[in-house]
């Protein structure tokens, strides 16, 4: 079985693409009705994406059946996987997205789903059955509110090396991290994963999906082709939900912005982050250079990444937000309409 290789490399790190789920590290019971409930709703929400093997020369025979990625179904046919799942590389311009992918459903059924819309930036991409193929999809998953916390108990469902559909267990890490693949926090789990379960949903224990799968970071390396790791990243429901409402919208996405470039000072024995340079809307609303950003709407800030994550996350251009900043001695608070782009 083939299986693609992932394409980043990220210090002694290989960052491997296309993940999946392997052993349960926590047990569940038969009795225990609620969690068996959610986790056939999500095994029966998600979905394999298939790798295109049909050969154009041969159109009359059918390709072979080989899983490159995972996705779910949101609803009504909408199905929701991460962007490099769905790709397909062009021998002129490398990797471009592909009009119309087929799934594979649990019970096994190839479906055809075409594009609505996608995030490059974020690794996002919704595609939707035609309504004759809708009720074949038994299940559907939804976005959890709200945000989530270190430690809280996951799991996922995937296609690990293109077989399953598996389920992997595990918790939650560091909400709040980075890696150079996107332009935004990732959700860290420590979900067993392989190639090929990116685009699968990271569940909790209602079944409800509080992450996208979007890479996994591989700490051993070896001569074989296969990609795992129990350090799993997730783009967060928070912000794909954001961005699945944009395409199904036919809107595009925009972010708001404050204005602001910002360097690190220490703040009595805390290093805080400082206005280095500053623009509209940021600089019309009274903020200045070398103000010391406290907090925006309440939520303390302590670096650049938290106060454009906050941005992308939680805001929208036009907004009113409360910027609280100290200034020699002084913590002063400033209004400022956002901008956006």
């Amino acid at each position: 079985m083939t299986v693609q290789c992932p394409r980043w490399l990220i210090a002694s790190l290989t960052l491997a693409l296309w993940l999946n789920p392997g052993q349960p590290s926590m047990s569940v019971h038969a009795s225990d009705t609620y969690v068996a409930s959610a986790l056939d709703r999500a095994k029966l929400a998600t979905v394999g994406i298939l790798e295109d093997t049909q050969d154009q020369r041969t159109p009359n025979t059918p390709g072979k059946i080989l899983v490159r990625g995972t996705g779910f179904h949101l609803r009504d046919g909408y199905i929701v996987t991460a962007r490099h799942a769905a790709e397909k590389q062009d021998v002129t311009t490398g990797p471009v997205i592909q009009k119309q992918i087929h799934v594979l459903t649990t019970d096994l059924h190839e479906l055809p789903a075409d594009l609505v819309g996608d995030s490059a930036f974020m690794d996002v991409v919704v595609y939707r059955l035609a309504e004759a193929h809708r009720a074949k999809l038994r299940a559907t998953t939804s976005f959890a509110s709200g945000d989530v916390l270190a430690g809280q108990e996951v799991f996922t469902v995937g296609y690990p090396m293109g077989w399953g559909p598996t389920m992997s267990f595990g918790h939650l890490g560091n909400t709040n991290t980075f890696l150079q693949t996107v332009d935004t926090r990732l959700i860290q789990a420590d979900v067993a994963a392989c190639s090929g379960n990116s685009g699968g949903g990271l569940f909790n224990d209602k079944g409800d999906v509080v992450g996208i799968m979007h890479a996994i970071i591989q700490t051993e390396r070896d001569d074989s082709t296969a990609r795992c790791s129990r350090m799993a990243f997730a783009i967060p429901a928070i912000l794909a939900n954001r961005i699945v409402n944009a395409a199904l919208e036919g809107k595009p996405l925009t972010f708001s912005k404050m204005g602001i470039h910002m360097m690190p000072v220490k703040d009595g024995t805390k290093w805080r982050m400082a206005v280095k340079d500053l623009s509209e809307p940021a600089k019309e609303a009274g903020i200045q250079k070398h103000d010391i950003i406290i907090a925006i709407e309440g939520t303390e800030i302590n670096d650049a990444a938290h106060l454009k994550n906050y941005l992308i996350e939680r805001t929208t251009p036009g907004q009113k937000v409360s910027v609280k900043v100290r200034r020699i001695d002084a913590d002063l608070t400033f209004t400022v309409t956002l901008g956006g782009g």
